[in-house]
């Protein structure tokens, strides 16, 4: 009796498994959302996107005006992140937020507005032949049909702003480059009146203070360590001032500019702007200890040796009513190495 039914349960147990147990349930059908049926709906998620995409125009705007407003060492305190460069955390926050208001808007458009109809499509090799080329530009036709690209213009117009507007902050950042160098390259801190103070003492100096065959350094009155912008100006003012008797200072103007022998010459190299700190009292040479530039400063400081391509530029000097030296105006050629030969 076993042995009659056990064909019977073997069919049956075949059947079972002959079925698919992965087979696929299909789609769902598809529920329209609210904007596919209501035209209100649909205006009102057609302005939030813009609004998204006018934010990040905005945004955008007040990116490149933070260049503008805020000084590059302002520093601001804001809760919870303490004290913070005002500058950097405005450009932070405002390219954040142009960023950020494309990606929403775009979501948003995508998830309210666009077609959402799932599509099944077999898995096959796609030949490049002309019917798939038809196919596709038919697909996405309907595509941009089904975005209502065309219809809603006011997305469009506000997307095409976003986007043409954020590449503008990439703009302004090439100023971070640096400031425009305008005529700053050929100013110093030396002006009429200006007091020579000793660089070692702190203090102004007089002509008796100054001994033929002595090398002293000097700076302009008014700059201290402290400031801010100390590197920049003393690598265009820092002076050398030496006093040679005035029957061997060979150059007229030299001379000239010079008070009872003392001359002021720029300590900068003509070359790569070293420092120059090396002095021989008998022939009157400097010497620069980066590449070995020779100057003669009996003979207005031309080079004598070395790969520099200039003399050094000499400051006119004299005393004031209070016996100190001081300058009679600026270099009359920009101190240091030449850019663009000067011109």
């Amino acid at each position: 009796m076993s042995e009659s039914t056990l064909p019977s349960e073997r069919e049956a147990h075949g059947g079972a498994l002959a079925e698919n147990p992965f087979a696929d349930p299909g789609l769902p059908p598809h529920e329209p959302r609210r904007q596919d049926i209501d035209e209100k709906a649909a205006r009102s998620s057609e302005r939030t996107v813009a609004l998204l995409f006018t934010v990040s125009m905005l945004a955008t705007v007040a990116f490149i005006a933070s260049f503008v407003i805020f000084p590059v060492d302002k520093i601001v305190y804001i809760w919870p992140v303490g004290h913070v460069s005002a500058l950097n955390f405005s450009l932070g926050m405002t390219l954040g937020v142009a960023l950020f208001a494309i990606g929403a808007g775009a979501v948003h458009w995508a998830r309210t507005l666009m077609s959402d109809v799932e599509t099944a499509a077999e898995r096959h090799p796609i030949e490049a032949d002309p019917e798939t080329k038809a196919q596709v530009l038919a697909d996405f036709a309907q595509g941009a049909k089904e975005s209502q690209f065309g219809r809603r213009k006011l997305i469009r117009n506000t997307m095409f702003g976003a986007l043409a507007m954020v590449p503008l902050s990439g703009v302004v950042l090439l100023r971070d480059l640096g400031p425009l160098p305008e005529d700053k390259l050929r100013h110093t801190l030396w002006t009429k009146g200006t007091l020579i103070i000793n660089q070692n003492t702190n203090k102004p100096l007089r002509p008796e203070d100054v001994a033929i065959g002595s090398l002293t350094f000097a700076v302009p009155e008014g700059l201290e360590e402290t400031q801010a912008d100390y590197q920049e100006q003393i690598a265009k003012a820092a002076l050398m001032i030496v006093r040679i008797a005035p029957d061997n200072i060979k150059d007229k103007r030299e001379r000239e500019w010079a008070h009872q022998g003392i001359v002021a010459f720029s300590k900068i190299c003509t070359h790569v702007g070293c420092p120059i700190s090396l002095y021989e009292q008998q022939t009157h040479h400097v010497l620069c200890p980066c590449h070995q530039s020779t100057f003669d400063l009996s003979d207005g400081a031309r080079v004598i040796f070395g790969p520099a391509g200039h003399a050094l530029p000499q400051l006119r000097i004299s005393v004031n009513d209070q016996g100190y030296l001081e300058a009679l105006g600026d270099f009359e050629v920009p101190v240091g190495p030449s850019f663009w030969e000067r011109g």
